[in-house]
């Protein structure tokens, strides 16, 4: 039987998986209590469920996002792994008790801009589901089936909510009309990507190409001066069938200027390619804890 610690992780870990998720929820709650609600939008996954059925009957959101998370965790019990579903269910309580708690706060603070409302409460939202999400944790409902998508088809956590967010606004439309929806849309939207950039990080990851005659000189200078591991393949000129070194390496997107001082130092005819990249897991780099 797995111990406390082998399910939650030591002190440190679990102090940060905490923090997370109380400030990751508090960033949603407002976006939902604040900017959402007021405005007549609706939020995406459970939350925006729960906004439905306070619009309808005056049910508290945080009390429909409760019961509506539980059949949520048996969906992903048998795909995730046990850490990651017992902080989302930490994170669901947490959640629904900040919504519940901040109910009023709408009240307090108008925002009466619809348009202001979907910008700001998507980055509201964004910003809290990619604080969690980098961190290993999320709110439970939706963000655990996202989390099953990036297992299984590896969709970006972001893509995979908008994926599965669509169905819930079509419905709101039928209720609400078509406008709080597309707005609601645009504000999804803004979440989404915000929750990409804040879960990826701003830092991005670049693949890199580099043809050169003079490989093993311009390799050790990326191993030396940029302190990244390389790795040499065999290629063959197409035109001089001459055979050479090609370096691959994957660098953030800070180091490419470094990268392209290198190249022109050691060979300024180094033919040289960079792409992006989503995720890379090795030495030297932190990628996604789900």
């Amino acid at each position: 039987m797995d111990s406390i610690k082998d399910i939650l992780g030591d002190k440190n870990e679990i102090i940060r998986k905490l923090s997370y998720i109380f400030i990751g929820n508090i960033f949603c709650s407002i976006a939902i209590n604040l900017f959402f609600v007021p405005n007549g939008l609706i939020s995406g996954g459970v939350g925006g469920m729960g906004i439905i059925v306070q619009y309808l009957t005056g049910i508290p959101t945080g009390i429909t996002v409760f019961f509506l998370n539980l059949p949520i965790f048996l969906l992903g019990y048998k795909i995730l792994n046990k850490k990651f579903l017992v902080y989302a269910f930490i994170s669901m309580f947490v959640f629904s008790s900040i919504l519940t708690g901040t109910r009023e706060i709408g009240n307090l603070i108008a925002i009466d801009d619809i348009l202001l409302a979907s910008i700001f409460g998507g980055i509201f939202n964004g910003i809290g589901m990619g604080l969690m999400f980098r961190n290993g944790v999320c709110q439970g409902g939706f963000d655990v089936v996202a989390a099953v998508l990036k297992r299984k088809q590896n969709i970006n956590v972001g893509t995979g909510l908008m994926i599965v967010n669509t169905v819930i606004i079509s419905s709101s439309s039928l209720l609400f009309g078509y406008k709080p929806a597309m707005y609601t849309l645009m504000a999804m939207y803004v979440a989404y990507q915000v929750l990409d950039k804040v879960q990826i990080g701003f830092n991005l990851q670049k693949n890199v190409i580099i043809v050169s005659n003079e490989s093993e000189e311009l390799s050790k200078a990326i191993m030396e001066r940029l302190n990244r591991g390389v790795t040499l393949l065999k290629g063959e000129g197409g035109y001089t069938s001459q055979e050479k070194d090609i370096i691959y390496c994957t660098l953030t997107s800070r180091e490419i200027a470094r990268l392209k001082e290198l190249v022109n130092e050691v060979d300024p005819m180094a033919f040289l390619t960079i792409y992006d990249v989503v995720e890379v897991k090795g030495k030297g780099f932190k990628t996604s804890e789900i």
